[in-house]
């Protein structure tokens, strides 16, 4: 079977899971009173079950379990099994720290704590960042470093995915999109294990945005948002940043680079203020974004329209062939989308 057929099935079989089982995680969730009520600080105006997570979870596990029985991940390496491992692993761990939230509304330090735990078993089954690549002088060892950066980042993007699913579809779409990206930068550098697990929760994502797109019928809730950061910065570690070349390191960063941006934004502009970085405020690029006119699909699809840019940026640096012209197109496509904003900012 070509090898290509595998990450095929990851997605569609991913995207059909999640299609088929997510009417029934609704209904589940309204029986059992698990809701997410109105707030000052959320868009949604009517009680919204928050448990679309434990389809995505669903989706992607039951695919990877498919294609592993089809023997898409052929014969790995024990270095690459226990990293493969390591990212199935940690997804359950933070799967279940979301879903715990979501149904019992942890304490933010007791999720920290169990976040840095989760992540660092990951790190330890080798889902870690071992070195850098700098231009002028080379690999560089992180030693020490390797644990600390490590968690730092895959708990970063945990938390950076969760906080941008403030509006109907925007995290699932955003998570989809880089997925797809992080499925063809890992095919071009000839990562087939990563690029499955890539292809895998692409399908997941983008098969939830049919019950999650504005108007959402479905939130994907904490257990949601945290699986698909884990996994996206997972697969970012395995199939990217292990690779001895600089632009290979950079790559993930400037993928996932808008929820990146947009935490650390947040995060200043709460410090700046003299509040906690972990008490929820509107400051996010969202928020702005209405708040500046925009309705609320404009809003989701000029974020979406800044993923695929820096995702096309992505493909342009990797030296795909026609990465150049993904560029260009995805450029031409945003500054589109930023006059549009600009002129409806006018306007209000």
């Amino acid at each position: 079977m070509p090898a290509q057929i595998y990450h095929l099935i990851a997605f569609l079989v991913a995207a059909v899971v999640v299609l088929w089982t997510t009417p029934d995680v609704k209904n589940i969730g309204i029986k059992s009173g698990r809701v997410d009520q109105p707030g000052d600080r959320k868009v949604h105006q009517r009680p919204m079950v928050r448990l679309g997570g434990v389809s995505i979870f669903a989706g992607t596990f039951l695919s990877l379990l498919l294609v592993w029985w089809l023997g898409g991940f052929g014969i790995l390496s024990p270095e690459k099994e226990w990293q493969i491992g390591g990212v199935i692993l940690g997804g359950l761990g933070f799967f279940l720290i979301g879903l715990a939230d979501d149904l019992l509304n942890l304490s933010p330090l007791i999720r920290l704590l169990m976040q840095v735990m989760v992540a660092t078993a990951a790190w330890k089954a080798g889902v870690s960042i071992d070195f850098i690549s700098i231009p002028t002088m080379g690999i560089v060892n992180l030693n020490w470093l390797s644990l600390p950066i490590t968690v730092i980042w895959l708990v970063g993007m945990v938390n950076a995915i969760n906080w941008i699913d403030g509006l109907d579809g925007l995290a699932a779409g955003v998570s989809g999109i880089a997925a797809v990206v992080m499925l063809v930068v890992s095919l071009f550098m000839r990562q087939p294990a990563a690029a499955i697990i890539a292809a895998a929760l692409a399908g997941a994502a983008l098969g939830f945005l049919r019950y999650n797109f504005n108007p959402a019928q479905i939130f994907m809730g904490d257990g949601g948002a945290y699986f698909m950061g884990f996994t996206l910065a997972a697969v970012g570690v395995i199939g990217l940043v292990k690779i001895p070349a600089f632009t290979a390191v950079l790559l993930p960063y400037l993928i996932l680079a808008v929820p990146i941006v947009d935490m650390s934004a947040v995060i200043l502009a709460r410090l700046r203020r003299g509040k906690s970085p972990f008490v929820a405020d509107k400051s996010h690029l969202h928020h702005r974004l209405l708040q500046a006119g925009l309705s609320h699909r404009l809003t989701v699809l000029f974020i979406y329209s800044l993923t695929l840019w820096v995702g096309s940026l992505a493909l342009a640096v990797v030296g795909i062939p026609s990465g150049i012209i993904y560029a260009s197109a995805s450029t031409s496509l945003l500054s589109y989308a930023i006059w549009r904003v600009w002129r409806l900012s006018r306007q209000s």
